[in-house]
């Protein structure tokens, strides 16, 4: 079983270049934001994410690859039409 500062490590080294906030709220669900540490332009944030259904490497490693598929596809929708 993961600890809540190991998946918030792991989140936070995930997305380089970008840097990743990780907090969690009173009902225990996470709120992630990918954003430009230079700039603080934001290109993604997930709320109401289950800390409970975080708990092992598997489950934490599927978030990520999701993660990084919202961001290409937000990276996608930013490029319009071709």
């Amino acid at each position: 079983m993961i600890s809540l500062v190991q998946l918030r490590t792991q989140l936070e080294q995930s997305f380089p270049p970008l840097a990743c906030d990780c907090s969690l709220t009173g009902d225990s669900s996470l709120t992630v934001k990918l954003y430009h540490p230079t700039s603080g332009q934001v290109d993604l944030v997930v709320s109401g994410l289950s800390v409970v259904n975080l708990r092992t490497p598997d489950a934490v490693a599927a978030l990520v690859e999701e993660l990084r598929y919202e961001l290409e596809s937000n990276n996608l929708r930013q490029l319009g039409p071709l």
